[in-house]
């Protein structure tokens, strides 16, 4: 087992925190019903991920007819699912399998089967035994992350670090098979900054960003505030904060202000929110913060563990959205589908980078309070 996971180490590629290459869906798919977006949001889809108007159109319904796949065929497949994710060059969900006799199941759904060696249920395994093992992890160690595309665990390091990370991993009684070391230039770093969907400030001045509205109030990153800190602008107060191990918090405000179901697209408009349905690995999301506005990518991955300065993560979600300080706390919209709230990330809105989510349902959870929905 160790030697196999040797091999993969020595096949590693080093990656760097730089812009992923935009993708488009193919002019002959055909797509339902499109979904109803302000145009902002298809502007700042077109200028990052390098699409016309119409090609962001497509790509949107595309990806929301592939959430819905996804969702149906998770529980129909069970433990043979595999995990899935979209193919923006085909305009299409693939789905795993590791039962080749259920491949014909995923075609009657309108998806494209493949089959693979791990289930989404082991991957989240290894996921969650490497948790686990956290305190064994080096320095060097900078997270992992399940990926359905790889159909792997992928645990990213800083270079030169790999051989400690077949350590690490050995170490905490993963399935080795299903790691793979990736070298990277990645930093993860939180981004509250002291000067920040909206702003708003906490304390003596620090500044986030507003996740989403939720009757009362509203949630956002928990490392933005504790329990019992005050906001301003708008005034409020933190009832809960999870952070590390979570990222995420609701602060309740005053009758005097009035949550809505909408981001600010900061062009002078808003866009709706209308759910909260997951978006598919692969299906392009944007994000909206105080500091650098509109912006979008992807989603690479899910049930990402960072380890950040302050402590360690678990269950983010991995994009390849730039973010900068005081943009954490903000919206992660697919469409019209709230996904989650920033978290942190590496590299700027310059040269490009990655960043990761809170999950908004978790926090929606925690805090038994609702997504305020148009």
């Amino acid at each position: 087992m160790k030697r196999r996971l040797a091999a993969r180490i020595a096949g590693t590629v080093l990656v760097t925190a730089g812009t992923v290459a935009a993708l488009t869906v193919p002019a002959t798919a055909t797509a339902p019903t499109a979904v109803p977006v302000a145009g902002t949001l298809l502007e700042a889809m077109q200028r990052d991920l390098g699409l016309t108007e119409q090609q962001a159109l497509d790509r949107l319904a595309l990806e929301s007819a592939a959430q819905r796949t996804e969702s149906t065929l998770r529980g129909a497949l069970s433990d043979a699912f595999g995990g899935a994710y979209f193919d923006s060059a085909t305009g299409k969900l693939v789905v795993g399998v590791t039962d080749a006799a259920r491949a014909e199941q995923v075609r009657a759904a309108g998806a494209e089967a493949r089959q693979v060696a791990f289930s989404a249920a082991q991957l989240n395994g290894v996921v969650d035994g490497l948790n686990a093992g956290k305190a064994l992890a080096p320095e060097g160690v900078t997270g992992w992350y399940a990926s359905s595309k790889q159909n792997a665990v992928v645990v990213t390091v800083k270079p030169g670090a790999a051989a400690e990370a077949a350590q690490f991993a050995q170490a905490a009684g993963a399935l080795t098979d299903a790691v793979r070391v990736v070298e990277s230039q990645e930093q993860p770093k939180t981004l509250m900054d002291v000067i920040g969907g909206n702003a708003y400030y906490i304390g003596s001045g620090a500044r986030c960003s507003v996740g989403f509205a939720v009757d009362g109030g509203f949630v956002s990153a928990g490392h933005c505030g504790n329990a019992g800190d005050s906001t301003s602008e708008p005034s409020g107060t933190f009832e809960g904060s999870s952070f590390p191990g979570d990222d995420y918090s609701y602060i309740s405000v005053g009758s005097d202000d009035t949550p809505k179901p909408a981001v600010n697209d900061y062009s002078g408009g808003t866009q709706a929110v209308a759910g909260s349905s997951e978006a598919s690995e692969g299906a392009s999301i944007c994000r909206s913060g105080s500091t650098t506005g509109w912006h979008c990518g992807t989603v690479e991955a899910k049930n990402q563990t960072v380890q950040y300065q302050e402590g360690t993560v678990e269950g983010l979600t991995r994009t390849d959205v730039c973010a900068e300080p005081g943009d954490s706390g903000g919206s992660f919209i697919s469409g019209d589908q709230a996904q989650g709230m920033t978290s942190g990330g590496s590299g700027d809105c310059s040269s490009g980078g990655t960043t990761y989510f809170q999950p908004v349902g978790e926090a929606l959870s925690a805090y038994g309070v609702s997504l305020l929905t148009q």
